[in-house]
């Protein structure tokens, strides 16, 4: 004896479902179908509404950017007035200072109001990082810019002999201002009687006037280019050459004592000395 058994699909009640699975799968793709049919013109309307709001999102950026280049550029703090005056009309110039003020917020420079002007400045809390101490030289009167002009052409000079080329007496304070500036430097002592000082320049002042060495500074042909020197000279007029300072100097190096004592040589004579 044989068992039957009724295998999917087969049968009166196997046809029933498939029958009915084929109608569920029918009525989904209608559903969707109609579904697409309807969300067509509400779909336009969201990628209109969509494009009117990157169109606003990008009018503004470009505001931004236009905000930020003016404050950027600007050699002074600007008003909302003139900002307006510069920005597209339909611009909100208090919006937009908003919005940028924000995005500078947490950046190492921020933007802020001062006096009712706009302006950017440093991140307060960088301000120890950014600090820098500079010394600026005070402005050197006409004797001193003589007497670091003898310096620089004649050294090694004495303060007898650059009295003796300038025709009057130099003063303790030109010297005085000369060392302080770290142009000038005492270089030795003359080899004659009373063994005055000779001074010459620094590294400090080649650096201070962008020359790579004192053989640089301008000749007799320079100077009269420049308008510095009169185009007639007297006769046997003459520019010592700087370079050969070192060959020509008759003195001897300062040794650790006169180092200390060097200033007495030019403090002689009275305090309220002036130069003419």
């Amino acid at each position: 004896m044989t068992d039957e058994t009724d295998m999917p699909g087969e049968g009166p009640e196997g046809i029933d479902q498939s029958a009915q699975a084929a109608d569920a799968i029918t009525e989904a793709i209608e559903a969707l179908r109609e579904r697409s049919v309807r969300q067509g013109p509400a779909t336009e309307a969201e990628t209109a509404d969509s494009l009117g709001v990157r169109l606003a999102v990008n009018t503004q950026r470009y505001q931004l950017r236009i905000l930020e280049a003016l404050l950027f550029a600007a050699s002074e703090p600007l008003d909302e007035e003139t900002l307006t005056g510069r920005l597209p009309l339909e611009a909100n110039v208090p919006e937009l200072l908003a919005a940028l003020q924000a995005e500078y917020a947490e950046r190492g420079v921020r933007l802020v109001e001062v006096g009712g002007r706009w302006r950017f400045e440093t991140a307060p809390d960088l301000a120890e990082i950014l600090n820098e101490v500079r010394q600026e030289p005070r402005k050197l009167s006409q004797a001193a810019l003589e007497t670091l002009s003898i310096i620089a052409y004649h050294q090694p000079v004495t303060r007898a002999e650059i009295e003796e080329i300038r025709g009057v007496a130099v003063s303790k304070g030109t010297l005085d201002l000369l060392l302080e500036l770290r142009w000038v430097r005492p270089r030795g002592r003359r080899r004659t009687p009373g063994r005055p000082v000779t001074y010459g320049t620094t590294p400090g002042f080649l650096e201070y006037f962008g020359l790579s060495g004192i053989g640089d500074l301008p000749g007799m042909t320079d100077l009269k280019a420049a308008g510095l020197l009169d185009a007639r000279l007297p006769p046997g007029f003459s520019i010592p050459d700087p370079a050969r300072a070192d060959e020509l100097a008759d003195e001897d190096p300062l040794d650790d004592e006169d180092a200390h004592a060097f200033h007495v040589d030019y403090m002689e004579g009275e305090d309220g000395e002036d130069d003419a």
